[in-house]
């Protein structure tokens, strides 16, 4: 669990974080890493869908890093955020970048 926060997990946290907050990528943008530590990409898209006012969106810009909307606001149409997320798995001994594709 504390893998990112290790020496061997330090350079990948770097690559999406900047001034202690994540990193707001694109949708074809990537986090640029060194050629020694690049990792394959595993892409998950997940739709939340869910009543008016749950917290869908709250949920999105806190695990992207950034603050909830001050507000309750509807959400028109789906709004996509794209996030990294670097992991290393137990069963296999090699990190991956995860790469969220969060519709809500």
């Amino acid at each position: 669990p504390g893998w990112l926060l290790s020496p061997a997990g330090r350079p990948y946290l770097d690559s999406i974080v900047h001034k202690n907050q994540r990193r707001v990528f694109g949708l074809l943008e990537r986090p640029a890493l060194p050629p020694a530590l690049a990792v394959p990409t595993v892409t998950y898209k997940l739709f939340l869908a869910g009543r008016s006012g749950v917290g869908k969106t709250a949920l999105v810009a806190w695990l992207g890093g950034t603050p909830p909307p001050p507000a309750h606001h509807e959400t028109l149409g789906i709004e996509a955020t794209t996030l990294f997320w670097p992991a290393k798995p137990r069963a296999s001994g090699r990190p991956v970048l995860f790469q969220l594709h969060l519709w809500d």
